[in-house]
């Protein structure tokens, strides 16, 4: 078997060519052999376009079929796809294009203004995401009769895809990954879970994204899945729908999606009446209304859901037991960009509370410099999925690879005796107290998120003290002023006093040595990244945007 994506689309044109591939919810899939057609006619543009071996061609645009189609178009030509976020601002795409020196773009009309042709010199074309139609370039029409066959296989060590991502240190980083790291990963994806032919997905992460893209579009396709697209952002309005539709066997997410729904629609519901709060603080009382809330959940998703996928942050541990007591089916995975991404991971079968599972099958994990008492360290990995490099960075990349070959994460980690990863937080993000234990923010937040009418709290350090910023739900607050008669002139005193009562309390639910001595009030909401991580380095000292306070 060979580790490259014209084997791999030669692969399933031949073993899935009748089985619906990739659509938009409500409309007709096309095929796999329609799939195969389509590619190989976009190629064929590309190569009129003189799109040569080795030229970069960026995506920019949301969800869709004709993603995927321009996706497997440029990377079966040998040429190199870099996949560009929607939510990227326009000096932040410009980067992107230039640092890559996109040679082509394909790109959907609604971010066509997020473009600037003046200041880019290297891209020499512009082709419509949503109708393959050509733009500030040489014509070269789209033939469906008109097909590109490559003689020439890619071989696994070329670069398949050169990844940018702002993530949560700052400087975006481009990230090369080989045909072999994305193909490889993807296959064995399917030793975790064995996606098959029976298995709808519904995609609601942006494919930009490793995550999406490996887990929720090639391995689909190895799998002979189906793959449904939202043709709006995935708003309630547009997701209960979706889900009644395609009633997915399959979901990839990441915690803030769930964390929602809990926090919003089923954790109130324990607490609606005397009777039912009395029964939920009993053990018996409390898995029982969980599992009658699990099946209202599925039902909510479809009915037919085996696998939830969940990365990109670490989950809350009060949802993830709801979960789990409400049985569920989640998953939960880890990895990073720079790894394809995944590293270890989970079923819902062998699923263990703040666990990510075990070393994906082929890749060895180590803990490196564990602590004596503790046996946490950094997580170091190594096998086919670990990237090549960063893009025209080699001082970066020989930071993070060694010269035998371990990527160093910069997570920090422990085993415990059964084999099962845990992940403890960002070696960046921890506090040394004032004793030199370690502090991991994520854990205090993850309890300050717990909080009613709290949406999302970061902790950090501020002239050798803990504080924590807090955003919370104020238009929950003003309701509930409102039901109770309360003047909404003491809006502001009811937010001071919700925080003073959350200060007071969580510091008797976490160690001396992590006591919080200030909470504010974020009043806007954090930036994240593609995965709802907040980005911390915004709001170190000395960072903009400051924390905006009350």
């Amino acid at each position: 078997m060979r580790h490259n994506f014209l084997y791999l689309l030669r692969e399933v044109e031949s073993k899935y060519s009748d089985i619906p591939a990739l659509a938009f919810v409500g409309e007709k899939p096309i095929t796999y052999l329609q799939l195969g057609r389509k590619v190989r006619a976009l190629s064929s543009v590309l190569k009129k376009l003189n799109i040569n071996p080795g030229d970069r061609v960026a995506i920019l645009g949301t969800n869709s079929p004709h993603w995927g189609i321009a996706y497997l178009s440029i990377v079966i030509t040998r040429s190199i796809v870099v996949p560009i976020l929607p939510d990227f601002s326009e000096e932040e795409v410009t980067n992107v294009l230039k640092h890559s020196e996109a040679k082509a773009l394909f790109v959907t009309n609604g971010l066509k203004q997020k473009v600037r042709t003046d200041l880019l010199p290297d891209l020499k074309c512009i082709i419509n995401l949503e109708s393959f139609n050509l733009d500030h370039c040489p014509k070269a029409l789209y033939d469906e009769n008109n097909l590109y066959d490559p003689e020439e296989e890619p071989a696994e060590d070329d670069v398949a895809a050169i990844l940018y991502t702002s993530g949560t240190t700052g400087k975006s980083k481009g990230v090369m990954l080989t045909h072999k790291n994305i193909c490889w990963t993807a296959r064995q994806c399917l030793t975790i879970e064995p996606i098959n032919t029976q298995y709808r997905m519904l995609s609601v992460l942006p494919l930009a994204h490793t995550y999406e893209n490996t887990i929720g579009f090639v391995l689909p396709l190895i799998g002979g899945a189906s793959v449904y697209y939202l043709p709006k952002k995935p708003t309630p309005q547009v997701l209960i729908p979706a889900l009644t539709s395609v009633k997915p066997v399959a979901i990839l997410s990441v915690p803030l999606i769930i964390e929602k729904i809990y926090n919003n629609r089923i954790k109130p519901a324990f607490y609606k009446n005397a009777l039912i709060r009395i029964l939920y603080k009993t053990t018996p009382g409390r898995k029982m209304l969980h599992r009658l809330a699990g099946k209202s959940l599925m039902k909510t998703f479809g009915g037919e859901l085996k696998f939830f996928g969940i990365g990109g942050a670490k989950i809350n541990s009060e949802v993830e037991k709801f979960l789990m007591e409400a049985q569920f089916p989640i998953a939960i995975g880890y990895g990073l960009t720079e790894t394809s991404p995944l590293l270890a991971g989970s079923n819902p079968q062998n699923h263990r509370l703040q666990s990510t599972g075990f070393p994906l099958q082929g890749v060895t994990l180590k803990i490196h410099n564990p602590d004596a008492n503790t046996g946490e360290g950094e997580i170091w990995a190594k096998g086919p999925n670990v990237m090549k490099g960063y893009y025209k960075e080699p001082g970066l990349t020989a930071e993070v690879l060694t010269p035998d070959g371990w990527f160093r994460t910069g997570d920090l980690g422990v085993f415990d005796k059964d084999g099962y990863l845990y992940i403890k937080g960002r070696s960046k993000n921890v506090i040394i107290g004032a004793g030199g234990e370690n502090i991991y923010p994520e854990d205090i937040e993850s309890i300050l998120n717990n909080y009613p009418h709290v949406l999302e709290s970061l902790v950090m350090e501020e002239d050798g003290k803990l504080i924590a910023l807090v955003h919370l739900d104020t238009e929950a607050i003003r309701k509930k002023l409102e039901e109770t008669s309360e003047e909404i002139r003491h809006f502001e005193a009811k937010i001071q006093e919700h925080l003073r009562h959350i200060h007071s309390d969580i510091n008797t639910r976490i160690s001396r040595n992590a006591q919080l001595q200030k909470i504010i009030h974020h009043v806007e909401p954090f930036h994240k990244t593609a995965t709802q991580k907040i980005k911390r380095f915004l709001y170190s000292r000395g960072k903009n945007p400051p924390p905006q306070t009350t």
